[in-house]
């Protein structure tokens, strides 16, 4: 059984890319963080760190306000 603090370390891809803000145009590296259903995907499991997270939660709201990603994704 692994323990909580033998977790594999997953870096954050914004950090590794060394970007300094999300764009919200850029939706096709929005969508990768968006489920089949159009929800956000939790940072534990993108490995992202809290400061780009936050950043990323805004930029798909925005992209969702301005009409770049849908809300919802039809099946």
């Amino acid at each position: 059984m692994i323990s909580r603090d033998r977790r594999k370390f997953k870096p954050c891809n914004f950090c590794a890319d060394k970007m300094d803000s999300v764009d919200y145009k850029d939706t096709i590296r929005l969508k990768r963080y968006l489920t089949e259903r159009g929800k956000i995907i939790p940072r534990r499991i993108t490995g992202n760190c809290a400061f780009h997270q936050r950043m990323l939660a805004q930029a798909v709201k925005k992209s969702r306000e301005n009409a770049l990603i849908q809300y919802i994704f039809e099946g």
